[in-house]
């Protein structure tokens, strides 16, 4: 996990092997009770008891809930980035449709088989930067796809690119949350719409 990416959400990282294995076992406890309770059901009693850790051994971790949340959200993120970045290296997609299709395919993946994924991805309800304490979480998340995907379109990483992917994300974001508020396994006439939408805006940004 990028120490630079979640600073200010944690008290200390992980260094032994045990306390790392404590820290993701604190982790996937949080994602299971955000499936199992909700948001506002998650308390940090309850995290330590499933993840059998005591309670002290989170604090040392985590100042709190919304600490450990902003923590599985990062997680949420880098696992994204890398199931990413690993499809573009091994498919080589061309072109802006087949780099849409891995990002939104992946996104979807994770919504449907990470547990804790549809509560929080890389964020939360009232928590706008939980990601970066100076940026939003879209924006965060958008600047780390700009990084991966600007020399794979053929654009330079500039002011322009960084509304477009803005832009983007933000459109994506909304039409994906549609698309699961309606079906729980995400309505498929819906994303295929999403990437669509995405293609149709993303090249006209590019004449």
């Amino acid at each position: 996990m990028n120490q630079d990416r979640i600073a200010g959400t944690l008290r200390r990282l992980p260094v032994q092997k045990r306390s790392a294995e404590r820290f993701e076992r604190l982790l996937d406890a949080c994602a299971e009770l955000l499936d199992e309770v909700g948001y506002a059901g998650l308390t940090t009693k309850e995290v330590a008891r499933r993840a059998e850790v005591p309670i002290g051994t989170l604090y040392q971790f985590f100042s709190d809930r919304e600490g450990l949340i902003g923590a599985l959200a990062a997680r949420n993120l880098e696992s994204f980035l890398g199931r990413v970045a690993d499809r573009l290296e091994r498919e080589e997609p061309e072109g802006i449709p087949g780099i849409v299709d891995v990002t939104v395919d992946e996104f979807v993946t994770m919504r449907r088989t990470i547990t804790g994924f549809g509560v929080v991805d890389f964020g939360a309800v009232g928590q706008d930067h939980i990601l970066e304490p100076t940026l939003d979480n879209n924006t965060a998340v958008a600047g780390r796809l700009r990084s991966l995907t600007a020399s794979l379109i053929g654009v330079q990483d500039d002011a322009e690119f960084e509304i477009a992917v803005r832009v983007a994300l933000e459109c994506a974001d909304s039409v994906l949350q549609l698309a699961f508020r309606v079906d729980p396994l995400g309505d498929a006439r819906l994303i295929a719409e999403c990437k669509r939408v995405l293609n149709s805006y993303l090249n006209d940004r590019r004449r």
